[in-house]
């Protein structure tokens, strides 16, 4: 027999065709402001900012609800030196010879290097992991986790959507491999980092990319 225990909908309210439009009109506004930015400032952001914000992170969908992903945060000068120095070593290799041509190309546009001053000077870091496998804090045994990735994919977008709607600036970093994340964060050896969310302030006068992205008609399909 099922179990399960259900409760009602709630929060899903039946707007007017207008306001549904002027609402997703408003939503897409908001994220179209959204730019990678590498230059931030070293201005405080209250913590509550980023707890709500990973608070949202963590209403994400993910499979059978295991929520297999963890944010690690990242504020101390000390461990965000030790992050650069480990991050910066792993992208002299990779701008060395370890990236293939084509690729080194296809990053002229946005003029990255392996100098990463950024992840020093924004008052956060937030290392996302995901959970290869859970384990049962009363026997210890491996619990099972289900569409792992897709589901902390899907937690980190709603946590760049969250920073963005705060005011915030933010930059995902993926240095590989990036297991000495694993090593600064105090992370088990079920979880792997994914991606790193630089997030803070973005430096005045700061300069993006003159870039667009591809319109709905290349995203889109109607069947």
């Amino acid at each position: 027999m099922n179990d399960a225990h259900f409760l009602p909908l709630e929060g899903y309210i039946h707007r007017s065709t207008d306001e549904m439009l002027a609402r997703s009109r408003d939503f897409f506004n908001l994220m179209k402001t959204r730019r990678t930015v590498r230059d931030f400032a070293d201005t405080p952001v209250p913590r509550e900012v980023i707890e709500n914000a990973i608070r949202t992170a963590g209403r994400a969908p993910s499979g059978a609800n295991k929520q297999p992903w963890h944010f690690a945060v990242i504020s101390s000068p000390d461990a965000k030196a030790k992050l650069r120095a480990a991050a910066e070593q792993e992208e002299r290799e990779f701008y060395g010879g370890k990236a293939s041509e084509t690729w080194l190309k296809d990053l002229e546009p946005f003029g990255t290097n392996d100098q990463k001053p950024f992840l020093e000077v924004a008052p956060y870091l937030i290392a996302v992991f995901r959970e290869s496998y859970g384990i049962d804090a009363e026997t210890g045994e491996r619990t099972q986790n289900y569409y792992v990735h897709e589901s902390a994919g899907l937690a980190s977008g709603f946590l760049i959507a969250a920073l963005h709607s705060a005011g915030l600036a933010t930059l995902t970093h993926t240095p590989s491999p990036m297991g000495f994340l694993n090593e600064i964060c105090g992370r088990p050896k079920n979880e792997r980092p994914i991606m790193l969310v630089v997030t803070g302030y973005a430096a005045d006068g700061v300069m993006v990319p003159d870039i667009d992205k591809k319109p709905l008609s290349e995203i889109s399909s109607w069947i």
